[in-house]
């Protein structure tokens, strides 16, 4: 029985938790852990870890999730790098929180445009960014590969 899911922000120990949900959501599509570690660790980079604590876990958190934010300081624009959930903390609001938490810190650092990227077959990503008021700016036909799914391009924020 989960007790409670704590949002935190990820370090670089972080890196093993986040690639072990990292590879089998994205497949081969993943990020190296080299590339995740390098944008972890990165200054410009804000990464949040999702822990659920367990009684059957004596204790020890249990990483269910993670997402991350570039927002060079001053640029006025961020990205969000990445999201994922581990499939079995899905349909709770756990993609939302973590967001919502991105969102806040990109305010924080002053971002006024949060852009990000998403598979066109990926519907309930979709809507959810469109619920935390991203748009569609523009589509990338065949960006991923092999399968050649479009990549949508989404914009939240007034243009500089």
């Amino acid at each position: 029985m989960i007790n409670s899911i704590v949002l935190r922000q990820a370090g670089i120990d972080d890196v093993p938790a986040i690639m072990e949900i990292e590879t089998p959501v994205f497949g081969h599509e993943a990020w190296s852990t080299e590339a995740m570690a390098r944008d972890v660790a990165d200054r410009n980079c804000f990464y949040l870890v999702a822990e659920a604590h367990t009684d059957a876990l004596g204790g020890d958190p249990l990483v269910v999730g993670y997402a991350g934010l570039l927002a060079p300081r001053g640029s006025g624009d961020g990205d969000i790098q990445t999201i994922a959930i581990h499939p079995d903390f899905r349909s709770h609001g756990l993609g939302r929180r973590l967001m919502e938490a991105l969102l806040e810190e990109a305010e924080a650092l002053h971002a006024r445009r949060i852009f990000l990227e998403v598979r066109a077959d990926n519907p309930h990503a979709i809507a959810l960014y469109a619920s935390l008021g991203f748009e569609e700016i523009a589509v990338r036909p065949g960006y991923y590969q092999p399968e050649g799914v479009d990549a949508v391009i989404m914009k939240k924020g007034a243009d500089l």
